[in-house]
């Protein structure tokens, strides 16, 4: 007799066929057995003979049970939970496989990210970087737009992007960056890195110069460089990238820049140095390219506008995030490209590879068409300047003397640089494995920078995902590390 499972909104055969697998799972009926007649097992259980035949053709399909003529039904000898088994692998004797050999470019890739600012996740986020106020996130609304496009049966991915999202985001833009573009000129990437590779290799040949901001986020001169391009550093003063900095790499031909919100130093970049970078882009036919990260969030002063709103020749590529400002797992970027490169880069795309995932677009594009992008903003921008300001008072309470943290007008992270107290024989990076191991997340401000051995010490600690009352402890514990770190 099978051991049914008690009555519930599971149907009859569903019943049968769970106490089937389970019975053939636990060894209870061997491998390669032939079952009963259905009659007889229709009989035995006490139910009409078609509810077990559906039970036990939908096992046939699942590859428990094989049916053919003249031998009955039997259990399969090759069970389908047999292929999800992972074999152990089989161990040498004192052997171990050699390291691979990698290209020039892969060396210089796993260097690059040996110098990165990567820790791994820690609750409750104090202090990692680039992750926003997930706990103030919407989710019960958003599930319900995903719900419905589910529902309505979401479109094939398109290689530009969703045009609903792409036209809501035009229109985002315009309202909030002053950002004057159509849904034609948008174009919805997976990030920055993959739309700096397809940019480099659209507009640039191989062994062409980029400038890149010093410091800068790592991963800009690394997809640059994995594009064949030759990524060039210029001095970042406290008004942005000035292109008379760039000395010998004044022949480039593209330009990355964050000028809304210096990433990681924080500054604005100055009127003064915005129209020389875009006289420049003009008089060598060169491109920029905007990354506004930071733009976002602003909790001081008036933003200048963006390069993009005061380009007139068509030079600037703007670029931004969704999965900055609402939840890192949605990997939604755009572009928004000068009239008449929209063709070329769909072309190019339709040959690069696919495009991100289409799930996502369509609920994104009637979140923000309902509304609800403008108001998870609106109460984000006070939650972070809260949480920039507890973190400011923790480092002057708990860490005077040791670090030395400055107020920013926006973004999601400060910049503690050491103090008079700091452990003196304590390197940025060995402070921030250090912390890794008594669980905070931080960033060694000295990755950023070209030169290693010129660069600036500090640490990079993002509060935006820390809930005001966790910082406090966290700086303590912070504190607390950094002086067992030093000897102290």
């Amino acid at each position: 007799m099978l051991d049914l499972a008690p009555g519930g909104a599971l149907p009859l055969q569903a019943r049968i066929g769970d106490a089937l697998r389970r019975a053939i799972l636990e060894r209870r009926i061997a491998r390669g057995a032939r079952l009963p007649g259905s009659r007889a097992l229709a009989e035995d259980l006490g139910c009409a003979r078609g509810t077990v035949l559906a039970a036990l053709e939908q096992l046939v399909a699942e590859g428990y049970l094989t049916a053919r003529g003249g031998s009955g039904t039997r259990v399969a000898a090759i069970l389908p939970d047999d292929t999800l088994a992972v074999a152990s692998p089989p161990e040498a004797a004192g052997s171990f496989p050699a390291p691979p050999v990698l290209s020039r470019r892969g060396t210089a890739l796993m260097a690059s990210s040996a110098r990165a600012w990567f820790s791994a996740p820690v609750a409750p986020d104090a202090f990692a970087l680039g992750r926003p106020a997930a706990d103030a996130f919407p989710f019960a609304t958003f599930g319900r737009l995903l719900q419905t496009e589910w529902r309505d049966g979401a479109p094939p991915p398109h290689p530009l992007g969703d045009p609903r999202l792409r036209a809501a985001t035009a229109a985002y833009l315009a309202a909030t960056r002053g950002v004057a573009c159509t849904a034609d000129e948008v174009i919805v990437t997976a990030g920055i890195r993959q739309s700096l590779r397809l940019l480099a290799q659209l507009l640039l040949d191989p062994g062409e110069t980029a400038l890149v901001e010093d410091p800068g986020f790592p991963g800009i001169a690394s997809a640059l460089a994995e594009a064949g391009l030759r990524p060039a550093p210029v001095p970042v003063g406290p008004g942005g990238l000035a292109i008379d900095r760039a000395g010998a790499a004044m022949g480039a031909r593209l330009a990355v820049v964050t000028p809304a919100h210096h990433y990681p130093l924080g500054h604005a970049m100055s009127l003064e140095n915005r129209l020389a970078l875009l006289a420049w882009a003009e008089a060598t036919s060169a491109w920029i390219v905007e990354d506004d990260y930071g733009g976002t969030y602003r909790y001081a002063g008036r933003p200048l506008p963006p390069l993009r709103a005061l380009d007139r020749t068509g030079r600037v590529i703007y670029a931004g995030s969704f999965s900055k400002v609402l939840l890192p797992a949605l990997q939604l970027s755009y572009l928004v490209l000068p009239q008449g490169l929209a063709g070329p880069v769909q072309r190019a795309l339709a040959e690069t590879g696919p495009a991100p995932s289409g799930l996502g677009q369509g609920a994104l594009a009637r979140f923000i068409d309902e509304g609800h992008l403008g108001r998870h903003l609106r109460r984000t921008r006070k939650l972070h300047a809260g949480r920039q300001a507890a973190l400011l008072d923790a480092a002057r309470d708990r860490a005077a003397g040791l670090l030395a943290v400055a107020p920013l007008e926006g973004g999601m992270h400060l910049v503690a640089r050491p103090g008079p107290d700091w452990p003196p024989r304590l390197g940025d990076a060995a402070a921030v494995a250090a912390l890794a191991q008594a669980g905070i997340a931080a960033v060694a401000l000295s990755a950023y920078h070209a030169d290693p051995m010129t660069a600036e010490p500090g640490l990079l600690l993002g509060y935006a995902a820390v809930p005001e009352r966790a910082i406090a402890p966290a700086v303590t514990r912070l504190a607390t590390t950094l002086w067992a770190a030093g000897g102290g």
